[in-house]
C-alpha cells in the first residue's frame, strides 16, 4: 500500500527533532524503522534527504524543498479535516429543494423557522413548481413527489399518502346543483391543470377502473394553488390534494362532492435525493428534521 504521507510525517519529525531516535521515541518505532522508511523515501526520489554525521543531521537542498513543501501538503489536509469536521458539528451550505407548490407552502415552508433555529448556516433554495424537476439537469438535492416513482439512481423515502378529493364552494353548488354521478360532471365546470394535455382530463375510478374522463373547463393552470382560490370563489369544481384543502373543508369554504361514487382517489409520495450513505451532511440533516415533521403533516387530515 502507498503511504507516503505516513513516510513524509516521519521525515517531518525527524527534521523537527534533529535526531532518528527522539523521532522514534514520539513516534513509538524502533531507530531503525525510522531509517527505513527515510532510506525508502531517498530511493523513490533518486536523491539524499541528509547529510549524515555522527554529529548531527543536516538537510541537503532537495531535502530541505521536501520539508517545506511536504509540511504544506500536510498543513492543507489538516485544515481540510478540520473544516469538514466543523461542518459535520455545524453544517453549512446550500441545500436545494424542489416541490410541488401546495406541498411546499403548506407542509415545507411553515417548518424552516424551527430548522433554522437548528442549522442557522444552511441555506435553503426552495424552488416549487408543479412540473417534475430533473434533480441532474437542475442540480437539486432533494425533490417531493407524488405518484409512481420512475426507475432511477437515487434513493427514495415514502412520507406518506396524497389522498385527492372533488370540492367546490357552497355557493357554486347553489347556483348550479351538486353533481351526483360521475356522468354529472360534463355538466359543470372543472378546473383543471394544464400539464401539456391537449384535452383537460380527470383520472377517476368507476367498476373498478381507472379511467381519464374528459371534463370542460373555463381554466386550466399549472399549480394548485389557482385552482384551489378559484374554486373557493365559486368559478367551478375542483379536485385537489386533501392536504391543501384541509383547512378550507373546516371552515365551509369548500365541501367534498361524490364521495360516495369515487373509490380512493390516492397517491404515495416521497422524497428524492443523491448520495446513499455518502450523502451530504446538510442535505441528511435537513431530511432527517424535515421527514418527520412531513409525515405527520400528511396524516393530519
Amino acid at each position: 500500500m502507498d503511504n507516503r504521507f505516513g513516510e513524509m510525517q516521519v521525515f517531518r519529525l525527524v527534521v523537527e527533532t534533529g535526531s532518528y531516535s527522539r523521532a522514534a521515541r514520539q513516534l513509538r518505532m524502533t531507530p531503525s524503522t525510522v531509517s527505513k522508511l527515510i532510506a525508502r523515501i531517498e530511493a523513490r526520489l533518486g536523491l539524499r534527504l541528509f547529510e549524515r554525521s555522527t554529529r548531527r543531521l543536516a538537510l541537503t537542498t532537495e531535502g530541505q524543498a521536501y520539508y517545506e513543501r511536504g509540511a504544506a501538503v500536510m498543513d492543507d489536509l489538516d485544515a481540510i479535516e478540520r473544516d469538514l469536521s466543523d461542518q459535520a458539528a455545524n453544517p453549512s451550505g446550500t441545500v436545494r429543494v424542489t416541490a410541488p407548490v401546495a406541498f411546499g407552502m403548506l407542509g415545507i415552508e411553515p417548518i424552516l423557522p424551527a430548522f433554522w433555529q437548528a442549522y442557522p448556516d444552511v441555506t435553503i433554495d426552495l424552488a416549487l413548481s408543479e412540473e417534475r424537476v430533473d434533480l441532474y439537469v437542475e442540480r437539486m438535492d432533494v425533490a417531493f413527489r407524488v405518484g409512481t416513482l420512475p426507475d432511477s439512481q437515487l434513493r427514495a423515502r415514502r412520507i406518506g399518502t396524497s389522498c385527492r378529493k372533488i370540492v367546490a364552494s357552497p355557493a357554486y353548488l347553489e347556483r348550479h346543483g351538486t353533481p351526483r354521478s360521475l356522468d354529472d360532471l360534463i355538466r359543470h365546470n372543472c378546473l383543471g391543470f394544464s400539464f401539456r394535455r391537449a384535452v383537460p382530463m380527470w383520472p377517476l375510478s368507476e367498476s373498478g377502473r381507472v379511467l381519464d374522463r374528459s371534463v370542460r373547463t373555463s381554466l386550466l393552470s399549472n399549480n394548485g394553488e389557482t385552482l384551489r382560490r378559484m374554486a373557493v370563489a365559486g368559478v367551478g369544481l375542483a379536485r385537489m390534494a386533501d392536504y391543501h384543502i384541509r383547512e378550507d373543508l373546516r371552515a365551509g369554504r369548500l365541501v367534498e362532492i361524490l364521495a360516495d361514487v369515487i373509490a380512493p382517489d390516492e397517491e404515495d409520495m416521497h422524497v428524492l435525493f443523491f448520495g446513499g450513505d455518502n450523502i451530504r451532511h446538510r442535505v441528511r440533516v435537513f431530511l432527517d428534521f424535515a421527514v418527520p415533521r412531513l409525515q405527520r403533516f400528511l396524516k393530519e387530515g
